[in-house]
């Protein structure tokens, strides 16, 4: 019976890794990109979002309504 063999899991987490976590961690509403090229992690990107409440009509009058 062949087994499959399987890279080494680093000893540690590579330093982006820790990187995206601060960022998710850091932003309530967004996105975060990881680029790469040729294998390696070169780029990452934080697009934060700021969410506005709602409008809410005073006292149920449509502002068409007119």
């Amino acid at each position: 019976m062949s087994s499959l063999a399987q890279p080494a899991a680093p000893a540690t987490a590579p330093d982006w890794l820790d990187l995206v976590r601060r960022k998710v961690a850091g932003i309530r509403y967004g996105q975060v990109y990881i680029v790469v090229h040729d294998q390696q992690v070169t780029q990452i990107e934080c697009l934060e979002k700021t969410r506005l409440p709602s409008p809410r009509p005073a006292s149920g009058h449509h502002p068409d309504s007119d």
